[in-house]
């Protein structure tokens, strides 16, 4: 049987995954197998994060929202309340945006719901 030779095949695929892990701490960008484990957790990681940053940013155009009809003397769970009765189609974080650039149209908003 003929014999296999493969250096430039593993020399490349180790490589690319070295050359993603640039910027790493230690072994972990330059030692091929410590490399691998950072990469595979630093993808992981990151698929997992791109999810969770969907929930967070939910939760601080909430959080503004609430902040803004505080001032209003109302509170969110009533607001979002009537906002559904009503039919309204501005999501939160459009809400947000508006609290914050241009409380006056806000507050017409808000108004214009709790009639």
């Amino acid at each position: 049987m003929a014999r296999i030779k493969r250096g430039q095949v593993v020399r490349r695929r180790h490589k690319k995954v070295l050359a993603q892990t640039k910027g790493f701490r230690g072994l972990r960008h330059s030692n091929y197998k410590r490399a691998k484990e950072a990469l595979m957790h630093a993808l992981s990681y990151a698929y997992r994060d791109r999810r969770n940053k969907k929930r967070s940013f939910r939760g601080l155009w909430i959080t503004r929202i609430n902040s803004a009809l505080t001032e209003m003397d109302m509170s969110y769970n009533k607001f979002m309340k009537a906002a559904k009765d009503k039919n309204m189609q501005i999501d939160r974080k459009v809400l947000s945006q508006l609290a914050i650039q241009q409380p006056e149209m806000f507050k017409a908003v808000v108004e214009q719901t709790t009639k």
